[in-house]
């Protein structure tokens, strides 16, 4: 069978691959992937299974070393952090696929976000409308970045940053908590972020949008910002969905629901 399988296997502890995910591994004759993920799935895998592991920014290589394995008749899976379909390879494998007009079959299998992990370790901070943002301007230019992070202040979106800073990358989180203050967000709304989410490292942080420090995040790491209804309780970091409102009340920013 002509077919490629993309597969979120999660944040990166195993209880967090969905079995799915696991089932498309230990059925797989190839698995694709950045090097570091190997050592998430390599307990499903088959006795001769094929790996084609690579370093990182080498996505469009994997994306065509999957096509000419499905091309040999092989079941391949690539497998991406999180859920693939976001900032992962699904999208990729769609492109090359319609770029090839290939007539190999592509599957996509979904895993728990980086953000999602990260939230429920927070307590519930997107209980309402909330987006995802990232970052990184490798291919994406700063101006529509910032355009987006604009937006989502000025719309009250609880906001989740994915690739918050990197070695060559450190101003665009300052500048970020910038718009936000800018644009209403109250200094004591909720921020929480979660580093190394679900793996053994892993450290989780609540504080506020005016005591967030930068310095304090790296590329490992996720940034949740909450709503103008967003609050703390018991270290925990709430947004609520509306459930013990009264009708059309008008709270300050930062304050819990009362009820």
């Amino acid at each position: 069978m002509k077919k490629i399988i993309v597969a979120g296997i999660g944040p990166g502890s195993p209880e967090d691959i969905t079995p799915a995910v696991i089932k498309a591994v230990k059925e797989a004759d190839a698995i694709v992937g950045y090097k570091y993920y190997f050592q998430f799935v390599t307990p499903y895998m088959k006795e001769g299974c094929l790996c084609i592991d690579t370093g990182m920014k080498h996505e469009r290589e994997r994306a065509e070393q999957a096509f000419t394995l499905a091309e040999e008749g092989k079941t391949v899976v690539v497998i991406s952090s999180g859920d693939a379909g976001i900032y992962g390879m699904t999208p990729l494998i769609w492109e090359m696929k319609r770029e090839r007009n290939s007539d190999i079959e592509v599957e996509s299998l979904p895993g728990i976000s980086a953000f999602q992990k990260a939230a429920s370790l927070l307590g519930a901070p997107v209980g309402h409308d909330f987006c995802v943002i990232s970052l990184s301007d490798l291919m994406t230019p700063w101006e529509v970045i910032e355009r987006r992070i604009k937006a989502a202040a000025v719309g009250d979106f609880v906001t989740a940053v994915y690739n918050p800073k990197s070695n060559g990358r450190y101003w665009q989180l300052y500048r970020l908590k910038e718009i936000f203050l800018s644009e209403g967000r109250a200094e004591n709304t909720p921020v929480g972020y979660v580093r190394q989410a679900g793996r053994p490292e892993q450290e989780v942080t609540v504080t506020t949008l005016g005591a967030f420090d930068p310095e304090a995040v790296d590329m490992f790491t996720v940034v949740l910002i909450g709503n103008s209804q967003s609050y703390q309780w018991n270290g925990e970091f709430i947004t609520p969905r509306g459930y013990y409102q009264t009708l059309s009340p008008t709270l300050p920013l930062g304050s819990p629901p009362q009820g």
